[in-house]
């Protein structure tokens, strides 16, 4: 199936949840609505025709103004692909996980929490899974200030501080 059926299924089942479909790139997308991701996620994987069968990576963006959530999706079965990608606003951003359509998503998403921020809702155990608890911050957020220390631990070496001490 091409990527332009993938979307035109998705087009026909979902109404408005397709924001934007590009086929021009090497990897086709479509961005998603966030309130229809988990709907359309689920059918993707259900549906006998798509059978996306295996979520081979979730991936956090920083755009700037907003943060994105990108996965891409493989059916082992059909030979078929496509990439989903999600805009969140950089303020209290929120998506569905969907851990529990792909048990892969559960790490994935919880390494997206930590660096950038984004709360997987209904998630079943979303908390760091790289940094300490107690960290703060999202370390791959633009706008993300290094600590020069952690608990009095220097955070940096002094050679790749880029100052002259």
């Amino acid at each position: 199936m091409t990527a332009q059926e993938i979307n035109d299924r998705i087009q026909n089942t979902f109404a408005d949840s397709v924001l934007e479909f590009n086929d021009t790139v090497l990897q086709p997308y479509l961005k998603i609505n966030p309130a229809k991701f988990y709907e359309v996620c689920q059918y993707l994987r259900d549906n006998e025709d798509m059978d996306f069968n295996f979520l081979n990576s979730v991936s956090g963006v920083d755009y700037g103004e907003d943060l994105g959530v990108v996965y891409h999706l493989y059916s082992m079965t059909r030979k078929h692909k496509i990439v989903l990608k999600v805009i969140l606003p950089r303020e209290n951003p929120q998506v569905s996980s969907i851990a529990d359509l792909w048990r892969t998503a559960d790490w994935h998403e919880r390494e997206v929490y930590d660096l950038f921020g984004v709360v997987f809702l209904n998630h079943p155990n979303l908390r760091r899974i790289l940094l300490p608890d107690d960290w703060e911050g999202y370390p791959l957020r633009k706008d993300y200030v290094q600590p020069e220390t952690y608990n009095g631990i220097p955070v940096l070496h002094p050679d790749m501080r880029g100052d002259s001490k």
